[in-house]
């Protein structure tokens, strides 16, 4: 199994956590809620628990909750901008559906 990131996707988390000043990655997971059934969660991570599954990516940590890894296994974590918009964008190739307004995926 196994979660990576993009260099754009560290480099922009990176970034953040130096502005922060305090941080050791991201926390990654899903959740159930939308149309189709499963979102992605996204957050910045100050510690890692003991039951988080950690992957490492140009030197950044992606940290994931057990549950969560069957539904995110193989996913690339990358940062797009598009036009005037940005933002993180996940490559999942275990989607099989996407809500209408990108809310939300099913497996």
């Amino acid at each position: 199994m196994s979660v990576t990131l993009t260099e754009a996707a560290a480099r922009h988390v990176t970034r953040y956590i130096s502005k922060r000043g305090r941080g050791v990655g991201v926390r990654l997971g899903v959740k159930t809620t939308g149309c189709s059934g499963l979102a992605y969660k996204l957050e910045y991570a100050d510690e890692v628990a003991p039951e988080d599954v950690v992957f490492e990516g140009h030197g950044v940590k992606i940290l994931i909750d057990p549950k969560s890894l069957p539904y995110l296994d193989g996913t690339e974590l990358d940062f797009v901008r598009e036009g005037l918009n940005e933002g993180f964008k996940f490559r999942n190739p275990r989607e099989k559906d996407r809500c209408g307004c990108g809310e939300s995926f099913r497996i």
